[in-house]
């Protein structure tokens, strides 16, 4: 089960992350759905070592263990600055970023690299067994589903991970059904426009 952070200061300013705390708000609404996160079935719970992640772990009443394997994609030199920022100093590079999986302009980590590592990440905890709950970075649940379905690199851009979704991985590893349930605590919601790499 992987539930994307609460809402922080990157997502609300469309900006590559630079390890931004919880916004209040985003506090507020982890601790009130915080009785549905209890529920989850889960035999342990684990973490993106962001302090997006941890935050809302915690708020989330989870004993989370950080994961460095669930950690998000690095993005070099754009950490921290906003979409258009880049896209105006180098919309090129913010080109050969979205339309090339083995590209890193950034100086970061490639998609190629962030699938492989998330795959990777998958199939130990499936090697463990159990059920696990973790909080992780946005693009970590989009690498997820992507790699879960088979789908190819491009389709990682098509997915689209609110504050606070519940996605739930289920079989084994090598072969895996998606479930997307929308927000924690509330009803289904509708996909709305995330910044890459938030």
């Amino acid at each position: 089960m992987l539930v994307s952070p609460a809402f922080d200061d990157a997502l609300r300013a469309v900006r590559f992350p630079a390890d931004e705390p919880l916004t209040p708000g985003g506090l507020r609404r982890a601790r009130a759905v915080r009785a549905t996160a209890a529920a989850l079935p889960a035999d342990r719970a684990l973490t993106s070592p962001s302090a997006r992640c941890r935050e809302t772990a915690e708020a989330l009443g989870l004993r989370a263990v950080p994961d460095a394997g669930a950690a998000g994609c690095a993005m070099g030199r754009w950490q921290g600055r906003t979409l258009d920022e880049v896209l105006a100093a180098e919309p090129a590079a913010v080109t050969a970023w979205l339309s090339g999986p083995d590209s890193a302009p950034h100086g970061g980590e490639t998609l190629t690299r962030l699938l492989g590592r998330v795959t990777d990440w998958l199939a130990g905890l499936a090697a463990e067994g159990g059920r696990v709950v973790a909080v992780v970075e946005p693009d970590v649940v989009r690498a997820s589903v992507v790699c879960a379905l088979g789908a190819p690199p491009s389709s990682f851009w098509r997915v689209d991970v609110p504050p606070l979704a519940l996605t739930v991985l289920s079989g084994r590893d090598g072969r895996w059904n998606v479930r997307v349930t929308g927000e924690l605590g509330g009803e289904a919601v509708s996909a709305g426009a995330c910044p890459p790499g938030a």
